[in-house]
């Protein structure tokens, strides 16, 4: 009898052992999870933050001015594109003496398929490119809120607000990629400094071409072009 009762302790006693195991392994197992979601969301996080990394502050804050002015010019205030087009000009200036240029021949970009080329784009020799903008594009079908959240960012982006672009896409997750808008840096300038010249001299409608014209000289790439270019150049 008191082995009986001994054999069903220690049986009682193993079957708690174990169950205690198994809490304790499910315990880990959980752990495990969340560790390998809460990585997750930061190897996503890391992804949009090492995207943004790459446009030019500089460059940005120059396509915001250049499209402001394009909207003046396009109204016939010439008068108040002047101040827009000179702020740009002061931005490629500090842009150029940034980090994030680099040179490459156009050919060796390959444009993303999102973005063809304009039919009268010409083609750019070796030259220093700045990224002065990007866009967000999802990869697969999306629900409405990440929907939404990718077009907020994008609105955000061409804001120059990388930093609250890159919030509102936590929620999006990793199903996007991001293509980068490069300028041909003194291609650009050229661009600017005669929407320039033409506003001073009350032609509107010339200074809107030449901006109409820094826009198209803009080549969109993928962002493992803009990588593997700044990573070359950086050697």
């Amino acid at each position: 009898m008191q082995f009986t009762t001994l054999s069903r302790g220690l049986t009682l006693s193993a079957l708690g052992l174990s169950l205690l195991a198994g809490s304790a392994f499910a315990a880990d197992a959980t752990a495990a999870q969340d560790h390998k979601s809460l990585h997750k969301e930061h190897a996503e996080e890391r992804k949009e933050h090492r995207a943004f990394h790459h446009l030019s502050d500089h460059g940005q804050k120059a396509m915001v001015e250049i499209v402001d002015a394009q909207h003046l010019l396009a109204a016939g205030q010439d008068e108040k594109a002047i101040p827009a087009l000179n702020a740009a000009l002061s931005h490629l200036d500090l842009a150029a003496k940034a980090r994030e240029q680099f040179t490459a021949a156009e050919a060796d970009l390959h444009p993303a398929p999102q973005h063809p080329l304009p039919k009268n784009h010409t083609v750019a020799g070796p030259t220093d490119w700045i990224p002065v903008g990007g866009e967000v594009i999802a990869t697969t079908e999306l629900e409405p809120a990440k929907k939404s959240a990718i077009a907020t960012a994008n609105a955000q982006l061409k804001a120059g607000q990388t930093d609250q672009a890159a919030q509102t896409l936590q929620i999006v997750g990793q199903d996007i990629d991001f293509v980068i808008a490069l300028a041909p840096l003194s291609q650009l300038q050229g661009y600017v400094n005669r929407a320039l010249i033409f506003a001073q001299g009350h032609h509107p409608e010339a200074a809107a071409v030449a901006l109409n014209d820094a826009i198209d000289s803009l080549v969109f790439v993928s962002e493992t072009v803009v990588t593997e270019a700044t990573t070359a150049t950086q050697k």
